[in-house]
């Protein structure tokens, strides 16, 4: 390449340079300081929105939603500054809008089912439920997904377009759970025995419900013990707390009343009783 060619080539690189330089870093401003506001006027309408009569689910959904909303304009405002017209760019969107909508189907399929939601209320915020055989709080119903969390406090973050495809389970509409626990118990040991010390482990607990009678019985007869389903109700926010106490509560009571276990290691024939 001669020299000419290289000056040529140069000028054109600084022309440019020169020319779109200053709106590619005016752009990124923009991006930048409009993010930034955008996030600051966001905590403050959802702040307001927290404060009006409107119900939490609502409120969250709107704010999340004009968010979303402000980020476009953000992002709009950055591409103009580099010089293409706004005409241009709406025109650009409304073509590609239909293959936009056919890629991103999901996303307004669990936008359309966040209304839904919003709207019927199957649960709201704070409500324990079961979604997609998932238990837990739910924490916030966003534009696009649900958020729970676990009594072992993992957060499960839900499309809206899975929890409206499925049964939903809301145990706080009864304001409680059941616990599904199972004890063993050796064949030679009498159950109603066996029953009466489990009822009188749960009376000790604090977190067993006492207007609610809890359910024990026989669930399953394996080849060492039988085993045992205790199905006491408690309040969701006590799931791991009643569940230890409990399970607690019943050892006790067994070794009190001198109930045996059965282990694993060798057989043992023996009698059933009662």
């Amino acid at each position: 390449m001669d020299a000419d060619k290289i000056k040529e080539y140069s000028e054109m690189l600084i022309d440019w340079v020169v020319t779109f330089a200053p709106k590619v870093l005016m752009a990124v401003a923009i991006l930048v300081i409009g993010f930034y506001v955008v996030k600051k006027v966001s905590k403050l309408l959802k702040k307001g929105f927290s404060k009006s009569s409107l119900d939490i689910e609502i409120a969250e959904f709107l704010g999340s939603l004009l968010e979303t909303i402000m980020k476009l304009g953000v992002i709009l405002f950055a591409v103009s500054t580099l010089g293409v017209e706004m005409t241009a760019i709406i025109g650009l969107l409304a073509a590609a809008g239909f293959a936009v909508g056919m890629a991103l189907q999901g996303f307004l399929g669990n936008f359309a089912s966040g209304l839904t939601i919003l709207f019927l209320k199957p649960y709201r915020v704070g409500d324990w439920v079961k979604v997609s055989d998932h238990f837990g709080k739910c924490t916030s119903i966003q534009i696009f997904n649900t958020t729970l969390v676990t009594p072992n406090d993992k957060t499960l973050i839900i499309p809206n377009g899975q929890v409206t495809d499925n049964i939903i389970t809301n145990f706080s509409t009864e304001g409680n759970i059941r616990l599904e626990l199972k004890v063993t118990m050796p064949y030679e040991e009498s159950f109603p025995k066996v029953k009466q010390t489990i009822e009188e482990a749960l009376e000790k607990s604090v977190f067993v419900l006492k207007d609610r009678k809890a359910s024990i019985g026989i669930e399953e007869y394996e080849s060492h013990n039988i085993v045992v389903a205790v199905r006491p109700y408690i309040h969701p926010d006590d799931y791991w707390d009643a569940t230890f106490e409990v399970y607690g509560l019943i050892k006790q009571a067994f070794n009190k009343n001198q109930i045996r276990a059965a282990y694993s290691e060798g057989v043992e024939l023996g009698p059933i009783g009662d």
